[in-house]
């Protein structure tokens, strides 16, 4: 697969803040000179497209054991293969640069690290469902579960109010959220020249400022 454009995605537990970063980054790109001609488009795991939100609805939303794990797995890879497929590889062979909130490292932190699945056929899958496309950066913002899982109580709250509540893994307990946080720094440091760890207990602007200082080294003629 030939990627004329950029791919960024963003990797983290719950509430690490990793939307409203995406955001933020999305509205400083799109200001550069640089990238006036250029299209910039954020986007989500599980979702982006219309089948790939319907699927995002099962995976996100019900009891955490409504499924098995390998029900979630083989639903996770049929979302991404519609997203990479009708929206992230198009916009990149057009030259665009597409900023995703989770991708293929979530796969491997939630259920292989999460769910003990088996990491080398997770590999495979991921290989298969992606047809090459890897990110060119990945941003972990690096919070402990504890804290995360705290900053999203007031989400769940106003989400349960409006019948959307999408806390599925949330409810999952402590244990599983550390294996996640595990896999994830485990990642970082197993591939630490594509995926950067940023520490997000910070304030958001410190956030903001420390993920540009990333970007723009990364891509220096922005």
């Amino acid at each position: 697969m030939v990627s004329m454009g950029r791919f960024i995605t963003f990797e983290g537990g719950e509430g690490s803040g990793k939307s409203t970063q995406i955001n933020r980054l999305a509205e400083r790109l799109r200001s550069l000179p640089s990238m006036a001609q250029v299209e910039v488009v954020t986007t989500r795991e599980p979702g982006g497209t219309p089948m790939a939100e319907s699927i995002r609805e099962l995976l996100v939303t019900g009891a955490p054991n409504s499924m098995d794990s390998k029900t979630e797995l083989l639903l996770v890879l049929a979302a991404r293969i519609e997203h990479v497929q009708k929206l992230i590889s198009p916009v990149l062979q057009k030259g665009g640069w597409v900023l995703c909130d989770r991708f293929m490292d979530s796969t491997l932190a939630y259920q292989g690290y999460g769910r003990g699945m088996s990491m080398e056929h997770l590999l495979m899958f991921n290989q298969w469902a992606l047809s090459g496309l890897k990110p060119d950066l990945t941003i972990f913002l690096n919070i402990e579960p504890a804290l995360g899982l705290a900053r999203t109580k007031p989400r769940g709250a106003n989400s349960e109010q409006s019948g959307e509540a999408e806390d599925r893994f949330e409810q999952t307990g402590a244990d599983f959220h550390k294996l996640v946080y595990d896999g994830f720094c485990q990642l970082a440091k197993d591939d630490h020249e594509r995926i950067k760890s940023i520490d997000a207990r910070q304030n958001m602007e410190n956030v903001q400022k420390a993920i540009w200082e990333v970007v723009s080294g990364a891509f220096p003629n922005l």
